[in-house]
């Protein structure tokens, strides 16, 4: 039996839950930048919403490699 990764971030269970995450990130760092352009918490929501952005990323090739491969298969 292959090893499978399980896909499980933080709580969220699937990118429709990561990428409302990251929509949520990009609001408030939207709202930040207009009202303390030059706020240290502006760096931290970037770099959360950089890493959150890779995690999706990663979601998304492994689904499309195990979509193309059980394509593959048959």
């Amino acid at each position: 039996m292959r090893a499978q990764r399980i896909w499980k971030v933080n709580g969220a269970t699937n990118v429709g839950q990561l990428q409302s995450r990251l929509d949520n990130l990009n609001k408030r760092l939207n709202e930040l930048e207009s009202q303390h352009p030059e706020s240290w918490k502006i760096e931290e929501l970037k770099s959360s919403a950089l890493s959150l952005s890779r995690e999706i990323d990663d979601i998304r090739c492994a689904e499309a490699t195990a979509a193309l491969s059980e394509l593959l298969r048959k």
